[in-house]
């Protein structure tokens, strides 16, 4: 698979939307139960030089990036708006179901980790269902170490997990090159 990675723009939000959908439908990857209705709701809480899309330019004749499918996204998410936390974010990454079983969670875990320390990023942090079990290897394939789980946090309304209180798993990776060492 030939993969294409650039800065996610409003001009991928069509796509970037259906994919979050389809995690949304799964009953395992986020409480939220849809996706926000515009690229601006969508944008406004992410720190926007920090996420990603990749595209799957396999196949694709003119080598016009823009025209291949998009295979996944990951952005990052401040914590905090405070000073002591700048340095922060919540990593979220999502592979449309056509491409998963690709590694392509890999290569944009490895991208936005690098993306993360230039933009002065100590901590990357994840907030997972302990029953998503491939995000959970993805994290740990990646440096991430469990830190803790927040126990009945929010109440599923959809999928599998519907009615139930559940729990999430917390899990870090502290930069190596940036901050306190």
């Amino acid at each position: 698979m030939k993969l294409s990675f650039a800065t996610m723009t409003a001009a991928d939000w069509p796509e970037v939307r259906g994919i979050y959908e389809e995690g949304i439908a799964t009953g395992l990857a986020t409480f939220e139960i849809a996706a926000p209705a515009t690229w601006e709701d969508f944008i406004k809480t992410k720190v926007a030089a920090c996420c990603l899309v990749a595209r799957d330019e396999t196949g694709i004749a003119n080598g016009d990036p823009a025209a291949a499918p998009l295979a996944g996204w990951v952005v990052l998410i401040p914590v905090s708006h405070r000073a002591a936390y700048r340095g922060v974010a919540e990593a979220s990454l999502y592979v449309g179901s056509a491409h998963r079983g690709h590694r392509i969670g890999d290569v944009l875990m490895q991208k936005i980790i690098l993306v993360a320390e230039a933009s002065g990023f100590w901590t990357l942090q994840c907030s997972t269902f302990p029953q998503n079990t491939a995000s959970l290897a993805l994290q740990t394939r990646h440096g991430f170490r469990h830190v803790g789980t927040r126990e009945k946090i929010g109440r599923m309304t959809h999928g599998p997990l519907a009615g139930q209180w559940c729990d999430t798993v917390l899990y870090e990776r502290r930069s190596k090159t940036v901050g306190c060492n």
